[in-house]
């Protein structure tokens, strides 16, 4: 390995030199210092080495103590160097944060080597926290998403239970607490403009802004706000997320919550005009009821009437034939004749009075139907229909 791709090294010795600095320096760009302070001045060092032989043991130990708990040696390897056969408190060391001991019994290239393996390690342990690092990110994002894609199901799920504006506007403010945003919400169905707050308290300032913006595009972002309109609901957002991913990820799921909302509104809008039309038709079959049945008396005074002139006629043309001086074959015709009208008078009268009963059937099942609190279902409206 040449110096110039060499690693730096730290080396902390008492004495100022050391042989191990002349058994490394071909190998490493050495820092030589006394004190814990000077090699935290230092940057871009791979190696801290303890050249601490003539150091008691519990001396050593404190050092290494602060070492690593000093802020500017996370990670790095501690390395004690000490002289072949010392006593030392290998397991003192090592609890300590020392990462290898090697001693001066070593040749160059066994030490050289060693030295390596620790700063390896080191490289090789900071990859994989950071691989991890990014795993972990990974899954808080996975997870993040997931959690989000939970709640809109929920809110698309539950906001066909709800029967009215108020009840879907306060669905959506409890599903948009998930992510953390504050909003003023408009929506605009056929029979009313609902202005709603988290809180239930309407703000005129916002209900005009969302008003006069609703037809400028599906975002429309000013500062840290940003406006969201879909169909007939709109969303003012008071303070989106700073991170840029986060801010995304709320534009894209709150969207996907105020298509849901719009359809919903669509259908409550639909069910109000079916109600409305309902409603028609109730004042509709009770005034024709009313209708008929000023009809029908109209048409009984009329039908008698007919019944009588003609009774009548028939007496005064029975009277009259005695005066006429017919022949009796004249008289049986003419008698014929007027029995025949009558007759006929009866048979229109008796056939009016089986269409007026049928046709107030038709009137009484279509109250019933109609009338009833209870949706009528199918079959009673084909029933209606086949009857019409």
């Amino acid at each position: 390995m040449s110096k110039a791709s060499s690693q730096t090294a730290v080396v902390v010795s008492t004495s100022g030199s050391s042989q191990l600095v002349e058994h490394i320096a071909t190998d490493f760009n050495i820092s030589l210092v006394r004190v814990i302070d000077e090699a935290a001045e230092l940057r871009d060092f791979a190696i801290i080495i303890l050249d601490m032989a003539d150091s008691r043991g519990d001396e050593v130990v404190t050092l290494v103590k602060e070492f690593t708990s000093h802020s500017t040696f996370e990670d790095i390897p501690i390395i004690f160097y000490s002289k072949a056969g010392s006593s030392l408190d290998t397991m003192a060391l090592f609890d300590a944060g020392v990462s290898d001991i090697i001693d001066d019994a070593m040749d160059k290239v066994d030490l050289v080597a060693r030295l390596n393996k620790s700063v390896f390690h080191t490289i090789a342990n900071r990859q994989l926290k950071s691989r991890l690092k990014q795993a972990n990110d990974m899954a808080f994002s996975a997870m993040s998403d997931t959690s989000d894609l939970g709640v809109n199901v929920q809110f698309l799920i539950h906001c066909h239970e709800c029967n009215n504006i108020d009840e879907l506007g306060m669905l959506l403010f409890s599903t948009l607490a998930h992510y953390q945003i504050h909003c003023s919400l408009q929506i605009r169905s056929k029979f009313e403009t609902k202005n709603m707050e988290e809180n239930g308290l309407a703000k005129d300032l916002e209900g005009r802004l969302l008003w006069e913006l609703k037809d400028k595009g599906r975002y429309v972002d000013f500062g840290k706000r940003c406006i969201m309109n879909y169909g007939q609901v709109s969303l003012l957002v008071k303070e989106m997320p700073e991170d840029e991913k986060r801010y995304g990820t709320v534009k894209d799921n709150v969207f996907a919550l105020l298509q849901g909302a719009d359809a919903r509104v669509t259908s409550i809008d639909n069910l109000g005009m079916l109600e409305m039309e309902r409603d028609v038709m109730r004042g509709m079959s009770a005034k024709m009821e009313g209708v008929m049945h000023q009809v029908d008396e109209r048409y009984q005074q009329v039908m008698r009437k007919c019944a009588d002139l003609v009774e009548d006629m028939a007496l005064r043309v029975d009277e009259s034939i005695l005066f006429l001086d017919l022949t009796e074959e004249q008289e049986e015709t003419f008698s014929k004749i007027m029995q025949e009208g009558v007759n006929t008078i009866n048979e229109l009268f008796n056939q009016g009075i089986r269409i007026d009963e049928s046709f107030r059937k038709l009137i009484d099942y279509m109250n019933r139907t109609l009338k009833s609190d209870e949706e009528a279902s199918v079959e009673q409206i084909r029933a209606v229909l086949e009857k019409l």
